[in-house]
């Protein structure tokens, strides 16, 4: 084994090589085993432990014993302890997903505090199988099928080539100790019944299953990477990134056989889930919306719009007193006097500062707001007529600002200044407004 994994390392973790490897230790066989083999062969390593205390004396049990092993060894060892079930509750998660959370945040900061280069953990083939089958028994796409990642980022796992069955053997010949936790003769947890009865049936069923399956898995990654080069071709015809806003041209989209599979690639990074209400989006009228947790995904018209959720309320008011030449929140606008009008433009407006009245103010608009288009001799437009006629899309609208002197509107910002506060042969003094992109 030990051999084995030296020339797997050589020939997919070459990188690995003089860096300083933070080793994930629950005191199980699987993380003991690493262990021994990382030190074995001389690699720099620290020895990283998680206390989550679900299982009392027995959580203790484990922390002690690492700390003995270390200490024996002269190993440097990272100890934490989680109240894991609090966590749980107060995220409304499962105990695994708060266990994971926690562990996973805990590993990263050591990284970046302690100054070490990688995460290893000792996932190995059976662990690949049974969540294979967890995410087939629960329906999945793709990127359920294909495994456990052998790198996540700072995150290794050199042991996913290896079975419990080598992992166990190499332990009983090189007489390691490692602590057994007792949850896993339950069959609490799905993953303990497939390990307990499915996994040793299909391997009774077909002798030569984990050499079978590796080749599946690996025939999944090869076409998740054709898929993946697919969608990024696909994704430059249809999708334009505007900032932080990507818009999806649903003409285009829609010319596609398969489109629903593009959209689901495109947007599973994003946190969606409800893929039926996506899929829909693209049917229904303007103005419909999905959601995941940080990013909404908003029909309009011949577009799909996606972009990050932010607070839409409306009763944020800036004030700009006199003589004040630059604000930058919640826009960049610049004020300054002028001789004349020079550059007019939806972006820069011209007006007679002395039709002002201090402090103007500065606000999202409100359905109902109205003003006094400049170049229509007076005549009142409310802002959503104008809104529909410059054909908004409604995230614009929701993030357009409104310039007001006392109750009357200067600027619909960027968009149209308002007549009552124009130049004309009177005007003595000019100031200009510049909206800075």
């Amino acid at each position: 084994m030990l051999d084995k994994l030296k020339k797997h390392i050589s020939q997919n973790f070459p990188f690995l090589a003089k860096t300083k490897l933070l080793l994930a230790t629950s005191g199980g066989i699987d993380s003991m085993v690493m262990v021994h083999l990382f030190r074995e062969l001389n690699f720099s390593v620290a020895l990283a432990h998680c206390n989550f205390q679900l299982r009392g004396f027995e959580s203790f049990g484990d922390q002690n014993f690492i700390q003995e092993y270390a200490n024996a060894n002269e190993i440097p060892l990272f100890l934490t302890q989680f109240d894991t079930e609090a966590f749980a509750k107060d995220y409304k998660l499962s105990t695994q997903i708060a266990a994971r959370e926690l562990r996973y945040n805990w590993f990263y900061e050591l990284l970046e505090t302690e100054q070490y280069d990688y995460i290893l953990t000792a996932h190995h083939a059976d662990d690949a199988i049974e969540t294979f089958l967890i995410n087939l028994s629960r329906g999945t796409g793709l990127e359920g099928l294909v495994g456990i990642p052998a790198q996540n980022d700072k995150v290794v796992r050199p042991l996913l080539p290896f079975s419990r069955e080598e992992i166990l053997a190499y332990a009983q010949e090189n007489k390691i100790q490692w602590r057994e936790d007792s949850s896993n003769a339950s069959d609490k947890y799905l993953r303990n019944t497939i390990r307990h009865h499915l996994v040793p049936l299909l391997k009774e069923l077909n002798p030569q299953f984990m050499e079978s399956f590796q080749k599946t898995q690996s025939y999944l990654k090869e076409s998740q990477e054709l898929v993946e080069d697919a969608a990024i071709m696909v994704y430059q015809q249809v999708a334009k990134e505007e900032g932080e806003t990507i818009v999806f041209d649903l003409n285009q989209l829609l010319r596609l056989p398969n489109y629903q599979s593009y959209l689901y690639q495109w947007l599973h990074e994003f946190g969606f889930t409800a893929w039926k209400d996506i899929y829909a989006l693209v049917q229904s009228q303007s103005g419909k919306q999905v959601f995941s947790a940080d990013f909404r995904l908003l029909k309009d018209r011949n577009q799909l719009i996606l972009s990050p959720i932010v607070d839409e309320t409306n009763d944020e008011q800036y004030f700009i007193e006199k003589n004040v030449r630059e604000v930058n929140i919640p826009l960049n606008l610049t004020f300054c006097e002028a001789d004349a009008i020079l550059e007019a433009s939806n972006s820069i407006i011209f007006v007679d500062e002395d039709k002002l009245v201090y402090p103007l103010v500065l606000k999202q608009w409100e359905e109902g707001d109205s003003f006094q288009p400049f170049g229509m001799n007076g005549k009142t437009k409310k802002l959503s007529k104008l809104f529909k006629d410059e054909k908004l899309s409604l995230l614009e609208k929701g993030n357009c600002w409104v310039l007001w002197s006392a109750n009357q509107i200067v600027w619909v910002v960027g968009i149209r200044q308002d007549e009552r506060f124009k130049i004309n042969n009177s005007t003595k003094n000019i100031l200009k407004i510049a909206l800075q992109q």
